[in-house]
């Protein structure tokens, strides 16, 4: 299996670019900025994207979702955001960026199946309305994807538009914590961690 993380743009965005060998079909998740940088990658290993994934709808996340030539996948309660640069925030930065291609929606315990890969849903509100997660069934387990609910010692804000307490009462400790403690987080931004690390170690948690 193929795993890569690229930091992309000034906010320094973790993009992944999933593929189960060099010359299949990839999932890229959350193409923030930097495309040169996701295309580099993709044909470092000869690979063919064949969807961009995003586990939410902020601008920092999503900035290249055009560039790849496939669909966007996003929860439907994040839909807005991609089409609104004033809900993306990027008109906020003079940008006001909207996406143009085809979005297709995401529902919670939806499979994502290509090729050898197959990625659970899990809706985690809080951060976003449509946040989601990203749980990796196949070709191996215990790795999932948190955009920007969990990261490293650390909580994705939910004072922005659309955020709500229900980040940390319930997608944290009832989607992410319920996770095996070897469970390997990767966010959308910082470090990699593990669940058991954050459950214990994580101080915006009780």
């Amino acid at each position: 299996m193929i795993l890569e993380t690229l930091n992309v743009g000034p906010m320094q965005v973790n993009c992944y670019v999933l593929a189960c060998a060099e010359g299949k079909q990839a999932i890229v998740i959350d193409p923030g900025d930097q495309e040169h940088k996701i295309k580099a990658v993709l044909d470092r290993y000869k690979l063919n994207p064949a969807m961009v994934i995003n586990t939410h709808g902020h601008y920092d996340h999503i900035g290249s979702d055009d560039k790849f030539g496939v669909d966007v996948y996003v929860h439907k309660q994040d839909l807005v955001m991609l089409e609104d640069a004033k809900k993306n925030l990027s008109a906020s930065f003079a940008l006001a960026y909207k996406v143009k291609s085809e979005i297709k929606f995401l529902e919670d315990g939806e499979i994502i199946k290509l090729d050898c890969l197959e990625l659970e849903v899990l809706h985690l509100p809080g951060h976003t309305p449509g946040g989601i997660g990203l749980l990796m069934k196949k070709p191996e387990t215990g790795i999932v994807f948190t955009g920007d609910t969990l990261f490293c010692q650390g909580v994705g804000r939910c004072d922005l538009p659309g955020g709500s307490e229900y980040l940390l009462n319930k997608s944290i400790k009832e989607k992410l914590f319920v996770l095996p403690i070897e469970t390997k987080v990767y966010p959308g931004h910082g470090a990699s961690t593990t669940i058991g690390r954050e459950k214990n170690n994580n101080p915006f948690i009780d």
